[in-house]
């Protein structure tokens, strides 16, 4: 694989998501491997609001559901792509973990969630925030509008302390700005900064992929992968070690039903 991008500009991009707690790469994943994803993540949907849908623990009409990796989502070329973790080398550090695999989803019924951030601090007692050390990169499986339910991010808040951050926010001083995406457009960023879902106003699922990337020394108990021996052979040695904290199960149908990931706002 051969990025898009030169180590100046992968430089400048991370730089821009230090500062603003995240950064863009427009048209950068293939339309037609997304409709591939979005056709094959339907059902998945559907059973997951059967089974466990009640529990609403995103919120009203807002779903996580963990894909399988397997055909067609466990896909090196995604997760291995090399502007992608260029970037997040750059922000992370080296030898970083692939630690989460899932999407985010609402349909028509959702409403804005809490203001929150996706993870802790690593040292709440500090009155500073630390480097960063745990990433989201997020692609949508359609376009993300303003009817479709984008997310809302106040920019730079990930190197605030929480309290700071949300005093700034409620007074204005800092806004919430809507990101809307392209299919195609990929999103990476720091959980850390503010942010909140809003509605799906339409009548179609919204879903948002949701690859994590932690540091080398991370571990990440509630979210996981679980990787089939079959797809774990195949693998290079690069994504071999970018899974290594994760299960490695003879099937995905030894797995255990029901979502881990429950406390998710912070």
């Amino acid at each position: 694989m051969t990025g898009r991008y030169d180590s100046a500009t992968l430089d400048t991009l991370a730089e821009n998501a230090k500062r603003d707690s995240y950064v863009v790469l427009k048209d950068h994943l293939p339309k037609d491997t997304l409709r591939a994803w979005a056709d094959a993540f339907q059902p998945l949907l559907k059973n997951h609001m059967e089974r466990e849908g009640h529990l609403q623990n995103r919120g009203s009409g807002r779903f996580y559901v963990t894909l399988p990796f397997d055909t067609p989502f466990a896909d090196p070329a995604i997760f291995e792509d090399d502007d992608i973790l260029g970037i997040v080398e750059r922000l992370v550090g080296r030898e970083p973990v692939m630690c989460q695999l899932a999407t985010d989803t609402p349909i028509r019924g959702s409403d804005f969630q809490e203001i929150h951030r996706d993870t802790p601090s690593l040292f709440p007692e500090l009155s500073y925030e630390t480097p960063m050390y745990q990433l989201a990169v997020n692609f949508p499986l359609c376009d993300v509008t303003p009817e479709n339910g984008p997310i809302e991010i106040a920019k730079g808040t990930h190197m605030m302390p929480r309290d700071e951050a949300l005093a700034k926010v409620d007074s204005g001083e800092i806004p919430l700005e809507q990101v809307c995406m392209k299919l195609g457009d990929v999103m990476i960023r720091d959980v850390r900064h503010l942010h909140r879902g809003t509605p799906n106003t339409t009548d179609t699922p919204r879903p948002m992929v949701v690859i994590g990337y932690s540091r080398r020394w991370l571990f990440r108990p509630e979210v996981s992968i679980k990787v089939p021996r079959a797809v774990h052979e195949r693998l290079s040695d690069r994504a071999r070690h970018l899974l290594r904290f994760n299960q490695v199960v003879e099937s995905l149908d030894q797995v255990e039903q029901g979502e881990k990931y429950q406390a998710f706002a912070f």
